[in-house]
């Protein structure tokens, strides 16, 4: 994925409170490592629904996939705290 473009979380990540489906911008392509298991990875900002950063989290490319002309977009809550 191109730096900048908007992906979907193809798993949850409970430890950040983010699910399977959200959308996160990619803001930094990571190459493969031995601690990563060979599997390049990305660094993405998560945005709640009036544009503040919610999260930044490293995701190994697997963990993500493109956004499809076919899909809409959908809100949820996501607390802050807790």
């Amino acid at each position: 994925m191109d730096l900048f473009s908007e992906v979907a979380l193809t798993r949850d990540l409970p430890e950040q409170r983010l699910c399977r489906g959200d959308v996160a911008t990619v803001v930094e392509k990571l190459p493969a490592t031995e601690a990563s298991g060979g599997e390049e990875g990305y660094v993405l900002e998560v945005f709640n629904a009036i544009g503040e950063t919610i999260a930044v989290v490293t995701v190994p490319v697997s963990a993500v996939r493109p956004l499809h002309a076919g899909e809409v977009l959908t809100v949820r809550p996501f607390a802050l705290h807790g």
